[in-house]
């Protein structure tokens, strides 16, 4: 059953942060707008990257026991001569709509975010959205670790950890969406290695590292245990191990193919929303959440599939207007 629209418990907040008192009386300061913290986590990251270095001459000269782990460290003393992060990483903008993170301003800002790439890896390339089976220790600009998984990795929804506001639609967590920004950049270890006591390990997987001002974080909320400070920039180190794409409709259209406009959000893109507006029954859900795209009364894998439920690539276009006929509701 399709849930009514998620943007609801963004609103929801929005009305909560509006009260700028509790019932003791004491003000509660309303969280600041985009254009207020952007510079100034971006000036905070640039000075973490120019006075920080990872051990990269490790990652180019492996030693015969190296683990393959990112280790930070300060230039300064013996390590004086480093070459700083902020000549060695990438980096990407994305926009930021406040209503994505819990505002209702409608104002859109540009974020950069930072990114390494400490080794490829040799396995199936990720995107931002699909589902990803990780290792990663998330740290604050004063080197703090806030979280970290165990040493076994933990498997995310990438595309859920990108939901909008501050709290949890069903199944879909909010998170950091920085986090889920550096898989598009690695790829998978290769086919595990089966030990002799049946254990088994992933090597050559991706190794990487994305730092990212706030609004790609939580923002001016705490973090899942309260331990991350309002308006953090956030360090993640990254070993992507294992990759699965994820098709979270099961309509037979990868998730990562239902990013129409290509700005890897996915909860903007709704074929549909005009008509689900208008209609009394249906909830507004974005594509990828979505069975039946353009809502026709015809499911979008009926759509792409043949008599005997086989996917067509590429998927059908009747009338041949460059719109396939699971986002073309003439059709």
């Amino acid at each position: 059953m399709k849930f009514k629209n998620i943007f609801l418990v963004a609103l929801l907040v929005v009305i909560l942060w509006a009260c700028n008192s509790d019932d003791n009386g004491v003000t509660i300061e309303p969280p600041k707008a985009l254009s207020e913290t952007v510079d100034q986590d971006k000036d905070s990251i640039v000075e973490y990257l120019e006075t920080h270095f990872y051990n990269y001459e490790e990652f180019q000269s492996p030693p015969a026991d190296f683990d393959y782990k990112i280790v930070l460290g300060k230039i300064e003393g013996d390590n004086a001569d480093k070459t700083p992060l902020i000549d060695m990483m990438e980096t990407e903008t994305v926009t930021v709509r406040s209503e994505e993170i819990g505002l209702s301003s409608g104002k859109e800002v540009e974020h950069t975010y930072y990114y390494l790439v400490a080794r490829q890896g040799l396995g199936v390339k990720s995107t931002s959205v699909d589902s990803v089976y990780v290792r990663y220790e998330g740290l604050l600009l004063d080197d703090t670790v806030f979280g970290a998984s165990s040493a076994s990795p933990t498997w995310f929804d990438a595309a859920g950890l990108k939901a909008p506001g501050s709290l949890s639609f069903g199944s879909l967590q909010k998170s950091a969406r920085g986090f889920s920004e550096i898989m598009q950049y690695l790829k998978a270890g290769g086919d595990p290695v089966v030990n002799a006591d049946g254990t088994f390990e992933i090597v050559d997987y991706g190794v990487g590292l994305i730092i990212f001002p706030s609004a790609l974080g939580y923002y001016s909320g705490n973090g899942p245990n309260g331990n991350i400070p309002s308006y953090s920039p956030m360090i993640f180190k990254i070993d992507l191990m294992a990759v699965n794409e994820a098709d979270h409709d099961n309509d037979g259209v990868p998730t990562h193919l239902e990013d129409l406009n290509g700005n890897g959000y996915l909860f903007d893109d709704n074929t549909d929303l005009k008509s689900e507006n208008s209609s009394t029954s249906i909830a507004t859900v974005p594509d990828y959440l979505d069975t039946d795209d353009d809502n026709d009364g015809i499911l979008t894998r009926d759509e792409i599939s043949d008599e005997d439920g086989n996917i067509i690539l590429p998927y059908p276009d009747t009338d041949g207007d460059g719109v396939p006929n699971y986002l073309d509701p003439n059709n």
